[in-house]
């Protein structure tokens, strides 16, 4: 089971983390990733982490947000800086089984309930 938890209203540049904490199974194999939706798009890969650490960006959003995880607290985070009204959208959290860094959300079996992230501009 993953929680989403730390999105909100914010202005053009300001700063958001997001946390996903997980339960069950054994977090640190899994490879972790937030993707983005806004209403009548398809989900989209924003940033990713395997369990062996590696990181992969969406070209959007590289500069500006950062992928992190704490496998001592079961946590991945999305630091997301410099803000942009584009950046609207729900976040979800996924978890895959598969080994390597996976950009396709069929590759993640488990879903987070989604966390709203909203930038005035």
């Amino acid at each position: 089971q993953l929680q989403a938890s730390g999105g909100g209203l914010v202005q053009a540049g300001d700063s958001l983390r997001l946390s996903c904490v997980a339960s069950g199974g054994t977090f640190s194999r899994y490879g972790m990733a937030w993707f983005r939706q806004v209403p009548g798009k398809e989900r989209e890969f924003t940033a990713g982490v395997t369990s062996g650490g590696n990181t992969n960006l969406a070209d959007s959003v590289k500069g500006r947000f950062t992928i992190s995880r704490d496998n001592a607290r079961n946590t991945v985070y999305l630091q997301m800086n410099s803000l942009k009204s584009e950046d609207t959208a729900v976040y979800y959290c996924g978890a895959s089984t598969l080994p390597g860094l996976k950009v396709r959300g069929y590759n993640y079996a488990y879903w987070g309930q989604g966390t709203q992230v909203t930038v005035s501009s």
